[in-house]
């Protein structure tokens, strides 16, 4: 007889003391986010949100290679060819929980150990206690997908120091551990071999005495230290300009963001350019959500989000063929699109903070 198989749950939720612990529980696909797991996250916070028993929450990965990688892509592909919807629903959950984190009335600490990319920068770096380690991985990867940086994303790109957010969000590079505190994605750093004790100790003493104890000062971030090119060159007005000024610097970092640049795609690198300097007008990472929500759904119906995933995910060819094919051919009004009004709009900002 065949033992039946049993399956865990997308995310493990229980209490050690008075302190809520929730884990990503898909190890496989490095915790890539789902509709089950977001609905699981938010019923879960608005639970504890009131419940005197709870003094915090602490958020990591199951498995060793990382908090979160993302959002589930292959859905978004789904959508994206067969001219479904069902994806905006889990926008719309996912940002959603974006702002219930961020609003959280009490203290909020996120694990981002290993990779933690998209979907994953959303249930993490909008905490209040933002714990990163030498091994950790942090970026917002979109515009290689033909997409643009969601989940209040673009609003900590867009409030980290100088030109740094612009540089990270159109290269779509990363962050280890020490940018992403330079950078205004996390506030502590502590040894991947002390975060079982980390947490052993913010279970037993509480979160600032978990700190006090265990948290290092990490070296020197190699982005901030390159804003003596990054905040020149990024300061251009255009995509056109700024890919122009990477071509001339002489620094390898720089000629490799040229590379970059080159290989996303050209509609998505507007768009996301216009996001951020929009995004430094407010403070609302409501506002932004709404934004993004707005962006997301446009971009759900455009060609280079179904070539950009089926060229890195799919076929994983590496090569898209993205429409526009330059930046030249993308025009105002293809950009526009992505902050048109919807018919179902997210509407946080006009709501005020979720409360549960």
């Amino acid at each position: 007889m065949t033992a039946q198989r049993i399956t865990e749950p997308a995310v493990l939720v229980r209490v050690d003391g008075s302190v809520g612990r929730l884990t990503l529980n898909r190890p496989r696909a490095i915790n890539a986010l789902n509709a089950e797991m977001v609905d699981i996250l938010q019923r879960t916070l608005d639970g504890w949100r009131s419940d005197p028993r709870i003094s915090a929450v602490l958020i990591d990965g199951a498995g060793s290679r990382g908090l979160c990688a993302g959002g589930d892509v292959v859905a978004m592909h789904a959508d994206a060819v067969g001219k479904g919807t069902g994806i905006l629903d889990f926008w719309r959950a996912e940002y959603i929980l974006n702002a219930t984190i961020s609003n959280f009335p009490k203290p909020y600490v996120a694990l981002m150990d290993g990779i933690v990319m998209g979907g994953g920068v959303g249930v993490s770096a909008h905490g209040s206690h933002r714990v990163v380690t030498e091994r950790s991985r942090i970026a917002m990867p979109e515009t290689g997908i033909g997409f643009v940086p969601d989940v209040g994303g673009i609003h900590l790109l867009a409030h980290a120091p100088g030109e740094t957010g612009t540089h990270l969000a159109l290269t779509a590079g990363q962050m280890d551990g020490a940018d992403a505190i330079a950078l205004g994605f996390a506030d502590h750093f502590v040894p991947s071999g002390s975060l079982d004790a980390f947490t052993a100790s913010v279970i037993a003493d509480g979160v600032d005495a978990a700190v006090l104890t265990y948290a290092e000062t990490p070296h020197q971030s190699k982005v901030f230290a390159a804003r003596t090119w990054i905040d020149e060159v990024y300061a251009a007005a255009t995509v056109e300009q700024i890919a122009e000024r990477l071509e001339r610097r002489t620094e390898p970092e720089a000629q490799a963001a040229a590379t970059a640049l080159a290989g996303k795609s050209p509609v998505a690198l507007k768009a996301t350019l216009r996001s951020l300097r929009k995004a430094r007008t407010t403070d609302s990472l409501e506002a932004v959500l709404d934004q993004d929500f707005r962006a997301v759904s446009h971009a759900l119906r455009t060609h280079d989000l179904a070539e950009g995933i089926r060229a890195q995910v799919i076929d994983k060819d590496r090569n898209p063929h993205w429409s526009p094919e330059t930046l030249a051919e993308v025009d105002d009004a293809m950009v526009d699109a992505y902050f048109a009004p919807v018919e179902h709009e997210l509407g946080l900002a006009d709501r005020g903070h979720p409360q549960g």
